[in-house]
């Protein structure tokens, strides 16, 4: 007698075959009727509420542009840490794969293609490179520094041509100025900030960007290649609090040393220092519009340079206009709450 093979339908897959097994392990069930021959695929009917948390992170990166500023500065906020909004596709990811919903998965697709649209081009490597001939260094060196000499050795260590340091204190000036006096032999200081060239600077001024007391600074140095117009600033502090993102102050002096910088009567300018914002943000488009930032052109990575221990925004910037980034990064923890940011310039003649 011709014996018939069938397969079992125990709950737990027991006596299954193996494809049978496989797809009850992954929620498939039978269709009636069907003699044994179709699934109904449970892995497309759960997941829905992950899913729809992928497209509403995914919907939020593609329109972050238009989230509203008018309550509590929200829309810079969301601006400032956008790139942390990539961490929600792992984590989903996880959830997915445990929860095993095709749903959820498709849900990814989204945010995965977003995220790679915004900051694709900062992840991938091979960006630096080609030649230079100045190199530069920004460090807010933080008022509070317990030990200014020490971070005053690792300024130097870098190897910069031309060094801009912020939050300066009237204590610390006599340090910073000891330590970098041999190999810099320029220097000026404005307030709470201060510059350091190895070439000449020929013209100096402080910057008033509407604070009341000085935190910007125009030099000119005269590099081989010829005049470029250095400005150094740090701009109005902002804040997380029960009112929101407070940053109208910080906003305020944004717009102001924004339109400095644009009449500057020099084609190449670089400005440096702690702009209290990331690229990323809106309200520091009355500069960013009109400057590029050495770290998206030729950093790898974000280069996250705040707070030192743990880095979670790029807040320090090197901006250039008129002269090529070829290298960006970030130095490690000097004992300030920031650390160092440093590129290497091409300025042609």
């Amino acid at each position: 007698m011709a014996q018939t093979r069938t397969t079992g339908t125990h709950p737990d897959g027991a006596g299954l075959g193996r494809s049978a097994t496989r797809g009850h392990r992954w929620g498939l069930r039978r269709l009636p009727g069907d003699g044994g021959r179709g699934w109904r695929d449970g892995t497309w009917r759960r997941g829905w509420i992950l899913a729809v948390m992928g497209l509403l992170v995914g919907l939020l990166m593609f329109f972050h542009d238009q989230v509203p500023n008018s309550l509590g500065n929200l829309g810079s906020l969301v601006d400032t840490f956008l790139p942390w909004f990539g961490l929600a596709v792992p984590v989903l990811l996880v959830c997915a794969t445990l929860r095993r919903s095709a749903t959820a998965l498709a849900g990814l697709v989204l945010p995965l293609l977003v995220w790679g649209n915004l900051f694709g081009g900062l992840v991938m490597p091979g960006k630096s490179g080609g030649p230079h001939n100045l190199r530069v260094l920004t460090h807010n060196v933080d008022a509070a520094n317990a030990d200014p000499s020490l971070t005053a050795r690792d300024v130097v260590a870098a190897g910069a041509d031309v060094v801009a340091l912020e939050e300066l204190t009237e204590q610390a000036k006599p340090v910073y100025t000891k330590a970098l006096a041999a190999k810099y032999k320029y220097h000026v200081d404005r307030g709470t900030v201060g510059l350091w060239s190895r070439y000449p600077v020929t013209e100096q001024k402080s910057v008033d960007v509407g604070l009341g007391w000085t935190r910007a600074l125009r030099a000119q140095v005269d590099t081989p290649q010829g005049p470029v117009a250095f400005y150094v600033a740090h701009l109005a502090s902002v804040r997380v609090d029960s009112s929101g993102f407070t940053s109208d102050q910080r906003n305020r002096t944004t717009r102001q040393l924004g339109r400095q910088i644009s009449a500057d009567p020099l084609q190449r300018v670089v400005l440096m220092g702690d702009l209290n914002g990331t690229a990323n943000d809106r309200s520091l488009a009355p500069i960013t519009s009109g400057l590029r930032s050495a770290q998206g052109a030729a950093g790898d990575g974000f280069g996250f340079s705040w707070p030192s221990g743990f880095p979670m925004a790029r807040i320090d910037h090197i901006l250039v206009r008129g002269v090529t980034p070829a290298r960006s990064w970030v130095l490690p923890d000097t004992g300030s709450d920031h650390r160092p940011v440093a590129a290497d310039l091409n300025v042609r003649p």
